[in-house]
């Protein structure tokens, strides 16, 4: 498995130096902005190296806003590193914050938000908004309420349950509390607690609550308490169930220039077919688990097109981005698990250090894993190591017992409730890879392995052989022998793991060259094909049609068209490869990614029927 992590283009305004504050429109408002207009403050992420902090703007008077500007100070220790949705300058130790020229109007009753990344602890004092007191929380003035208790359930039926907390606490008083489903405000009490009715038997929901003072102010959102209706009764398919894990990977990225969102999974059908998700990928920093790209985790904002529930996200809710939709998700799914991956070939150089305090390091996963703003989306943890003891993109000399030591930790703190598995290397060669650790040692603790058998050729050899990216089995002529599903998984097996702990990968695209002459396996090159992302790498999706697979070997298929030569896995060559999986008591399989596949889910329904 070999993603990229893509920069994020657009997202962040960056900082100007003090001189460029002379630039700055004077605020228009400054009178009347204390009796007109809030801005209220809150940390909403917090990573231990850093932190995300929002901003809102309220115009709480009768006439428009034509402009604003937020002005603040923080601690010497404390600055802003990034921003979005407003342009943020400082003056030593003063920030000022500007609106974009998207979003400076603001009608009666309307709010805006702008949001940064931050490091340091500190938090801000002296809020003004366009030159007069903010009042709003967080800052001088009225401040907001504080978060309720963690809500607790009762009453539990098959279409009801009582939820109740204890009560936040304000300066000025509690209004009333805003009490969220799975996200979503499904009611406004003054009491605390409520009695949500109108289930649906059987399935998982997630409750937080939100109290408000009299100045309307809202505070933090309380812990999350899971709810799972009675009646109905859901499976959990996997190693030891009696069924099969068909689990694909969703990344964070897809949202960005492929426009791939959890949507998709949806209107494809894939949603459906698949019992298991991996979202891919948290980061590996310092030895512990951080977050990947929190603005596509946490904070991108879905339009109603786009989301998977038809409504869009509001500027106030305290939940959005993939995490909230991937909840959307499992309501529609109450069957479905999803795993945060962490690492990946590029975030996998933290490891090592996670190695020498492994139990730190679960610590750290499970605080954010299990953070209660989005516990209830997760249902366990998946690390990819590229590679434990061996090279990746660098190299690792953590020992051959290191991704135990890993896999110990992580079990002993996420319990048996939780999913703990891991990627690992298909390396089957003398001396390779799967000889460099102990994964029988290490599969003691984990659920199940995905076995990355996919990978094994590519035009990093720029001149070839031309050889299947994914073979199943080995074949006259291939460059290395190992390298290929069958002779990976008997390794393992021979190992000491367990077959109903290992699963087959199954690449959602294509490996390519480019000046090829000869049609069958073997002939030389002059480098790598073109591909829409990178080069000698495409998706499925587009190489069904713009070269078609003719012929096969090794149990998958591979295209010759021009001068271009091409592997990949087709429906055909998935549904044999499911037939061996059964055959060999394998777990079940998993792919790389949801992306790579037709508007329609076509390799994603080969798996499933082929498993069954």
């Amino acid at each position: 498995m070999k993603p990229r992590h893509k920069a994020v283009a657009g997202l962040t305004t960056l900082l100007l130096p003090a001189a460029a504050l002379v630039g700055l429109a004077t605020p228009s408002h400054a009178a009347a902005a204390a009796s007109t207009a809030t801005a209220t403050y809150a940390k909403t992420q917090d990573w231990g190296t850093g932190f995300e902090g929002k901003w809102t703007v309220k115009n709480t008077g009768t006439t428009a806003l034509s402009s604003w500007t937020v002005e603040w100070d923080f601690p010497s220790d404390t600055k802003v590193t990034s921003a979005w949705d407003a342009t943020v300058t400082n003056s030593a130790d003063h920030w000022t914050a500007k609106n974009a020229s998207y979003n400076g109007t603001l009608a009666p009753g309307a709010s805006v938000s702008f949001g940064f990344n931050g490091s340091g602890p500190g938090a801000p004092t002296g809020c003004k908004l366009n030159g007069a007191s903010c009042d709003g929380g967080d800052v001088p003035g009225d401040a907001a309420p504080s978060a309720p208790g963690t809500p607790s359930a009762s009453s539990v039926t098959d279409t009801s349950a009582k939820i109740s907390w204890t009560a936040a606490t304000d300066d000025k008083g509690v209004k009333n509390y805003d009490v969220l489903r799975d996200g979503a405000k499904v009611a406004t009490v003054t009491g605390t607690s409520y009695s949500d009715t109108g289930l649906t038997a059987g399935t998982d929901y997630s409750y937080t609550v939100q109290a408000r003072d009299t100045a309307d102010q809202t505070g933090p959102v309380s812990g999350a308490v899971k709810v799972h209706t009675t009646g109905g009764g859901t499976t959990d398919p996997g190693p030891g169930t009696g069924g099969k894990v068909k689990m694909g990977y969703f990344t964070d990225w897809g949202v960005y220039g492929r426009a791939y969102y959890p949507k998709n999974l949806e209107t494809s059908g894939s949603a459906a077919k698949v019992t298991h998700i991996n979202y891919a990928f948290g980061n590996v920093q310092n030895g512990q688990c951080t977050m990947g790209d929190s603005y596509a985790d946490t904070d991108m904002a879905y339009t109603a097109a786009n989301s998977v529930s038809g409504q869009a996200d509001t500027w106030d809710q305290p939940l959005r981005g993939a995490f909230n939709q991937l909840r959307q998700l499992k309501a529609k799914h109450p069957g479905l698990k999803i795993l945060w991956s962490f690492g990946g070939w590029t975030w996998s150089g933290g490891f090592g250090q996670a190695a020498q305090n492994p139990a730190a390091f679960a610590d750290s996963c499970y605080k954010l894993v299990e953070d209660p703003r989005w516990a209830d989306v997760f249902d366990g943890i998946d690390i990819d190591w590229e590679y434990p003891n061996a090279c990746g993109l660098s190299c690792d000399t953590s020992g051959q017992d290191a991704l135990k030591k890993l896999t110990t930790a992580l079990r002993a703190k996420f319990g048996s409730n939780n999913l703990v598995t891991a990627a690992i290397t298909a390396d089957a060669s003398s001396g390779g890879k799967i000889e460099k650790n102990d994964y029988a040692g290490a599969s003691q603790s984990l659920d199940w392995y995905n076995v990355m058998t996919y990978d094994f050729f590519g035009a990093w050899d720029a001149k070839g052989p031309t050889a299947p990216h994914s073979p199943l089995t080995s074949y006259s002529g291939i460059p290395q022998a190992g390298f290929n599903s069958a002779d990976a998984i008997a390794k393992l097996k021979a190992q000491g793991v367990p077959a109903g702990k290992l699963l087959l990968g199954i690449g959602f695209y294509g490996r390519g060259w480019t000046g090829v002459t000869q049609k069958e396996p073997g002939g030389t090159a002059t480098g790598p094909a073109a591909g829409t992302y990178e080069q000698g790498i495409e998706d499925y999706k587009v190489l069904k049609t713009k070269c078609p697979a003719n012929g096969t070997v090794a149990g998958t298929a591979y295209a010759f068209c021009g001068s271009d030569w091409w592997s990949y896995d087709t429906p055909a060559t998935i549904n044999s490869k499911m037939a061996w999986v059964k055959s060999q008591g394998l777990g079940g399989a998993f792919f790389w990614e949801f992306s790579g596949d037709t508007a329609s889910g076509e390799l994603v329904t080969a798996i499933n029927s082929g498993l069954g």
